[in-house]
């Protein structure tokens, strides 16, 4: 009995998420689920759980997915946003693929360095960068400097200074278009802390364009993330194209332009567009405006994260107790917040599927909830699933903001984690032990 007005969903389809994830039935009619062919239970045994699992075929299918749909302009870069899932086996992976990478803080710098990443085709975007961050950015050949504020920029300034240095800039706008997502994950509005007005903008580049240890090197807009509607792209693009007639009639040219991330994915029924649905538009509109103003074609990029990353994964899990409390059950696992976040903070829906699903169980409807002491531990809620106790979860599309996002609440481990490429497993981050947490506090 449903006992909250919290809707009740049947499991999605694991296959409807991602291509490499697909029930298979064996002899005895009971479907194991699996990734890139490989038995996810199997894994469960092998590594334990809660276990994140991504596939670097999904990860690739999608970074050439953007790829592609810039072919044809020789100049476009795409970034991976680091945020989203900063594991250095994955961004060896993109590395690989040619991927750019944006990054928030010299840890992802750091980062990108250990995975092989090209540093000069990283963009440093962040509202709060350090002089330390800007030091060693500046030190390790950091692309541009994607600078938030104008107090930020003279800090920029002040810093390659004393080094001798020249430091590439863009400025971050904010257009206040409203991308129409949740609003923590919105950042293209006035109210958000993202980037600097429309008003404000001249000012800056100003600023910049005397600096003699500023190269104005473009301008970067990025509006939020998870976006399903296409049009918020475009309403920013039409600010920013009128904010470089306006600075250009001041003599400061700009040609480059990144035009940020935030394309959805699907957790449940959303039908976000793809990159070919979006890029070649944006392109041609770019292309247009340039061949109006009888200029060259701006050199482009591009900041995704969670449309590379999040339908790669997902976090196994192992139910511990199923109990009820009046009308209600809770499906008791061993994941919880502090593993993925997201349903605590955003209140975000994940499919869940079971590892093997077995028709002859009857099935209960379910609130799946953690050991964390809070009442706020879910991870989804009203479920129907055939399970039982010490049966085996896949919470769907946690490929983003999974792992990053973790903590050590309840003195909790953060999870290993596993990348599987073309069936084969290979473990890429090690469970975090007690020992490990204790490391830096014994002995203070």
């Amino acid at each position: 009995m449903k006992t909250d007005s919290t809707p009740t969903h049947t499991a999605v389809a694991p296959e409807s998420l991602s291509t490499q994830l697909q029930y298979q039935t064996g002899s005895t009619g009971i479907q194991s689920l699996v990734m890139e062919g490989a038995d996810l239970n199997a894994l469960a045994d092998q590594f334990g759980t809660p276990l994140y699992v991504y596939s670097a075929q999904h990860i690739i299918d999608a970074y050439q997915a953007y790829a592609q749909a810039c072919e044809g302009l020789a100049d476009a870069t795409i970034c991976y946003a680091v945020k989203a899932n900063s594991n250095i086996h994955i961004l060896a992976l993109l590395a690989q693929q040619g991927a750019g990478f944006d990054i928030v803080s010299a840890g992802e710098l750091a980062r990108i360095l250990a995975a092989g990443g090209n540093p000069a085709k990283a963009v440093f975007a962040g509202v709060g960068k350090t002089s330390d961050e800007i030091r060693f950015a500046l030190e390790k050949g950091v692309g541009c400097f994607n600078v938030e504020s104008e107090q930020e920029m003279a800090r920029i300034a002040n810093v390659a200074q004393s080094m001798g240095v020249k430091a590439k800039v863009s400025l971050r706008v904010n257009p206040d278009v409203d991308a129409k997502t949740h609003p923590y994950i919105s950042t293209g509005l006035k109210e958000n802390k993202f980037g600097v007005s429309m008003e404000a903008a001249p000012q800056v580049y100003r600023f910049a364009h005397q600096s003699p240890w500023l190269e104005v090197h473009g301008v970067d807009c990025h509006i939020g993330s998870q976006l399903t509607d296409a049009s918020p792209y475009f309403d920013a693009l039409d600010r920013v194209l009128a904010l470089l007639d306006q600075l250009s009639a001041e003599g400061i040219e700009i040609n480059h332009l990144d035009l940020g991330g935030g394309i959805g994915i699907r957790y449940l029924d959303e039908t976000p567009p793809s990159p070919k649905d979006v890029l070649p538009a944006l392109i041609a509109k770019v292309k247009t405006w340039a061949q109006a103003k009888g200029r060259s074609m701006p050199t482009l990029s591009f900041e995704p994260g969670r449309s590379i990353v999040g339908n790669s994964g997902v976090l196994l899990t192992e139910v511990q107790f199923i109990k009820q409390n009046g009308d209600k059950n809770f499906a008791i696992v061993d994941a919880a917040m502090n593993d993925l976040m997201r349903p605590a903070m955003y209140q975000a829906f994940h499919g869940v599927a079971e590892l093997q699903k077995d028709a002859a169980k009857p099935s209960q409807l379910v609130d799946l909830v953690g050991p964390v002491c809070e009442s706020g531990d879910w991870l989804a809620r009203n479920r129907n699933l055939h399970i039982e106790q010490g049966d085996r979860l896949a919470i769907l599309s946690a490929g983003a903001y999974g792992q990053t996002m973790a903590s050590n609440y309840n003195s909790r481990g953060r999870c290993a984690e596993v990348l599987i490429t073309q069936g084969q497993a290979r473990l890429i981050r090690t469970r975090e032990t007690i020992e490990d947490q204790l490391r830096n506090e014994i002995g203070l």
